[in-house]
C-alpha cells in the first residue's frame, strides 16, 4: 500500500509505567453498565429512531437490567428534548433507574440540559469538551491553557445551574478524544474539573475517558488508564468510567483491559452501534464474563428477541458473525466439528458434571435463547455423518448405526453440494426417507407369517417386478429367515452385518425403526430402514428395503 508513511502514532504513552493491569487474569466483577444506545448509537443512524422507537427501546433497556441510560443529547433537537420530557413527565423512569444527558461545555446548551432534565428524579449531566491536541490545534485553534478553562467553566455552571435548580444530580466530565491527548495534560483538565465538583462518598463524580476514536493497541490503553486512576485527585469518590469506539477493532478488548486497569464503569451499547464502527458492544463484553463464570448483571437470555427489536427500531442489521448474537456464531458446518459437538453433547448427558464444556461451543445456547436445530448443527457439503446423525437423532429420535450414518452423510453431501445450498432438518429428514425407509421397489413385502418350532419358519408373500408369489423359508430367527427365504428363491447371496433396532418415541402408541446393512459378494454394503408399527414388520421392511438398494434384482 502507499502513503502509509503519511501516518503517525497519534497517541501519548504515559509519562511513567502503568502495567499492574498485566498481573490480573480476567474481569472478575460487573463494572457499571451505562447504555449509550439512545444517544450516541441513535445519533450513527442513517434514519434517527423516532419517539416511539426511543420509548420502546428505553424500556427494553430498563429490562435488560440497564441502570444508567444515556438518553439523548437534549439541546440538539427538538426530538431529543422531547424525549427526555415525555420519560419524566409520564413517570416512565423507575425509581433505580438513572437518565443521563449529554451537554457540551457551553452555558446555552448546559441551561437548556438542565430545562430538559427539570422533575428526574435521578439524572446524570454529563459534561464534555475536547481535550486532543488535533482537535485544540486544528478546531478550537486554542491552546491547552484555554481548553483547561472552558472545562473548569463548564463545570462551575453546572455547579450554578444545580444550586439554581435545587438538585443534587451527580456530574460526569468526558476529555473527548482522550486517546488523542497528552495523558499528563489530560490528567490536569480532569483533576480541575474534580476540585470544581468537589465530590463526596454521596455524590461522587463520575470521570469518563473515551477512547473518541480508537489509536493504539489494547494494552496502551490499558496503561493510560492506569496511569489515570492511580493519578486522579479524590479518587476514592470518583467513578472512573471508559467509553471506548471501535476503530481497530479492538473496542471489546479495551474496554476489558480497562476495567482490568481500574476502570469502574462502561459506557457502550448493545451490539456495538454507534459512530464509523460503532462503541463497544456490551453484549460481547457482557457474555465474556458469562463465559467465564462471573454474573454480568444484565438479563441477556433472549438474544433473538432483544436482536428483532434492535433490527426493526435501528434498521440495521447484525452480522451474522458477530459474537454471540450473529445468527452463524453457534453454527458448526464441518464435519469434524460436529461429530466432536455431537459426541460432547452425549458425554454431558451421560456423565457430565453440569460444567459446560462441549468442544467448539463456547456457551450453551439455549442460555441466551437459541436452539440447537437450526443454531448449532447447520448442513451443507461440508456436513459430516456426526452432525446429521445428530439432527436426525435429537429432532426426530433416528439413531443410526454408525456406518449408516456414515452412509447416509455421503448421500445428504452430495444433494446439498449439487444443489448449492444449505439443507434444513426437514429436507434431511425427507432424503433420509426417501433414499432408505420403506424402499417398495422391486419387491414388495405383501404380507409375513412365521411358526416357531425347529428354528423359525416364514411365509412370505412378495410382489417382484408386479408378480405376486409366495415364498417359504427358515432359519435362526425371525428375520434371519426371511432373508434365507430371499436368498433362496431369488438367487442372490448376501449376508446381514448390521441389525439394529429401537422405538421411535416413548409410549404404547411408538412406532419402531429398524436397521439393516447388508454386505453382498462384492463387500459393497448397502443400508436399509423399516419404520412400522410393529418391530418384527419393521425389521422386515428394512430388509426388504436394503435389497430392494442393492440393484442386483
Amino acid at each position: 500500500m502507499k502513503n502509509f508513511e503519511h501516518y503517525k502514532r497519534g497517541y501519548y504513552m504515559p509519562p511513567e509505567k502503568s502495567t499492574k493491569w498485566v498481573e490480573k487474569e480476567y474481569v472478575d466483577k460487573a463494572p457499571i453498565w451505562c447504555s449509550v444506545d439512545l444517544r450516541d448509537g441513535n445519533q450513527a443512524l442513517i434514519v434517527p429512531m423516532n419517539l416511539d422507537e426511543k420509548l420502546e427501546f428505553f424500556k427494553e433497556l430498563v429490562r435488560i437490567g440497564f441502570k444508567e441510560i444515556e438518553i439523548g443529547f437534549p439541546a440538539a433537537s427538538e426530538t431529543e428534548y422531547e424525549f427526555c420530557r415525555t420519560l419524566i413527565e409520564k413517570d416512565m423512569i423507575p425509581d433505580d433507574v438513572t437518565i443521563q444527558v449529554l451537554t457540551q461545555a457551553r452555558p446555552h446548551i448546559i441551561k437548556k440540559t438542565f430545562e430538559a432534565i427539570d422533575g428526574a428524579k435521578n439524572a446524570i449531566v454529563h459534561l464534555y469538551n475536547s481535550t486532543s491536541y488535533a482537535q485544540r490545534t486544528q478546531v478550537f485553534k486554542k491552546s491547552q491553557e484555554e481548553i483547561l478553562q472552558l472545562a473548569v467553566d463548564g463545570a462551575k455552571l453546572l455547579n450554578q445551574m444545580a444550586e439554581e435548580h435545587g438538585v443534587n444530580y451527580p456530574f460526569e466530565y468526558s476529555p473527548e478524544s482522550f486517546t488523542g491527548t497528552e495523558i499528563d495534560y489530560a490528567l490536569e483538565v480532569c483533576n480541575a474539573v474534580i476540585k470544581e465538583w468537589k465530590p463526596t462518598p454521596d455524590r461522587k463524580v463520575i470521570v469518563n475517558l473515551p477512547a473518541t476514536v480508537e489509536m493504539s493497541l489494547p494494552h496502551v490503553y490499558a496503561s493510560q488508564i492506569e496511569y489515570m486512576s492511580e493519578h486522579l485527585i479524590d479518587r476514592e469518590n470518583v467513578i472512573l468510567s471508559l467509553h471506548p469506539h471501535n476503530d481497530r477493532g479492538c473496542g471489546v478488548a479495551d474496554a476489558e483491559l480497562g476495567i482490568l486497569a481500574g476502570a469502574d464503569r462502561i459506557e457502550g451499547t448493545l451490539f456495538g452501534n454507534g459512530e464509523r464502527t460503532g462503541n463497544v458492544d456490551i453484549i460481547t463484553l457482557a457474555m465474556n464474563m458469562f463465559t467465564h463464570g462471573v454474573d454480568p448483571e444484565l438479563d441477556l437470555s433472549d438474544i433473538p428477541k432483544l436482536t428483532e427489536l434492535y433490527e426493526r427500531v435501528t434498521n440495521m442489521h447484525v452480522y451474522e458473525r458477530s459474537p454471540y448474537t450473529g445468527k452463524l456464531v453457534f453454527a458448526a458446518f464441518s464435519g469434524s466439528h460436529q461429530d466432536a459437538i455431537a459426541k460432547g453433547m452425549k458425554y454431558r448427558e451421560d456423565q457430565g458434571d453440569g460444567m459446560w464444556t462441549v468442544p467448539y461451543l463456547p456457551l450453551n445456547p439455549e442460555d441466551i435463547g437459541r436452539k440447537y436445530d437450526g443454531d448449532v448443527i447447520r448442513i451443507n457439503s461440508q456436513s459430516g455423518k456426526g452432525g446429521i446423525g445428530y439432527i436426525l437423532q435429537s429432532k426426530y429420535g433416528f439413531d443410526l448405526p454408525a456406518k449408516f450414518r456414515e452412509d447416509l452423510g455421503y448421500t445428504v453431501k452430495d444433494v446439498s453440494d449439487k444443489a448449492h445450498k444449505e439443507l434444513s432438518a426437514a429436507e434431511v429428514l425427507d432424503i433420509f426417507q426417501r433414499t432408505y425407509v420403506n424402499i417398495e421397489g422391486p419387491v414388495q413385502m405383501l404380507e409375513c407369517h412365521f411358526v416357531q418350532g425347529d428354528g423359525i419358519s416364514t411365509e412370505i408373500t412378495i410382489m417382484k417386478y408386479g408378480e405376486k408369489k409366495v415364498y417359504h423359508g427358515k432359519g435362526n430367527g425371525r428375520l434371519d429367515a426371511v432373508s434365507n427365504a430371499i436368498k433362496k428363491h431369488f438367487d442372490i447371496d448376501f449376508k446381514i452385518i448390521c441389525y439394529e433396532e429401537h422405538a421411535l418415541q416413548v409410549g404404547s402408541n411408538s412406532q419402531a425403526v429398524a436397521y439393516v446393512g447388508l454386505e453382498g459378494k462384492d463387500g459393497i454394503v448397502t443400508w436399509g430402514a423399516g419404520i412400522k408399527d410393529d418391530i418384527i414388520d419393521a425389521s422386515v421392511y428394512a430388509l426388504i428395503s436394503a435389497i430392494n438398494r442393492t440393484g442386483v434384482l
